[in-house]
């Protein structure tokens, strides 16, 4: 088990991940959390910019399948609309809900990752399982608790940032 709560790759959005930088990365199998990554905690209808990004990234060779703690009905809904695998009751980070995804598409780690917006849960996860990890920036943090959580990841989201920088100078 690897213990890290610093992500692989940092991104804005969800919607900055094309097909061509995954592949890149060696990516054949992006896990997707829902929940601030896909559509906010508020609403089950993703924006225009994000269901055109899901149409997209369903017509490329990059495989998605959303991985969430989540343990309601909105998740299962909202993916058999839109034509993506899931996997519920994950218990991210923990690696019960990876593990069956990696069992489902039998690739290697190295070519899958995790996207989500939660180091302690999306990161560690992924970092625990031996795939690569990606940080996006949460839809929105609309509550104290969102907000709470977000300013505990700062220090690890400067130490990530940190370290690519000095990667690149390198």
């Amino acid at each position: 088990m690897r213990f890290s709560l610093l992500p692989d790759l940092i991104a804005e959005s969800v919607l900055d991940l094309t097909p061509q930088l995954l592949q890149q990365r060696g990516i054949a199998l992006l896990m997707l959390d829902f929940d601030n990554t896909i559509v906010p905690y508020t609403t089950n209808e993703p924006t225009a910019q994000m269901e055109a990004w899901l149409k997209s990234m369903l017509a490329s060779p990059v495989k998605l399948c959303v991985v969430s703690n989540s343990k309601r009905d909105r998740v299962k809904f909202f993916c058999k609309t839109y034509g993506l695998d899931c996997i519920t009751h994950a218990k991210k980070p923990f690696s019960k809900g990876i593990a069956a995804c990696l069992a489902k598409y039998n690739l290697p780690n190295e070519q899958c990752a995790l996207c989500g917006d939660q180091i302690y849960t999306d990161v560690l996860g992924a970092n625990n399982a031996k795939i690569q990890s990606i940080l996006i920036k949460a839809i929105d943090n609309h509550n104290f608790w969102l907000k709470a959580r977000h300013v505990l990841e700062l220090p690890w989201i400067f130490i990530a940032r940190k370290r690519r920088i000095e990667n690149e100078k390198s």
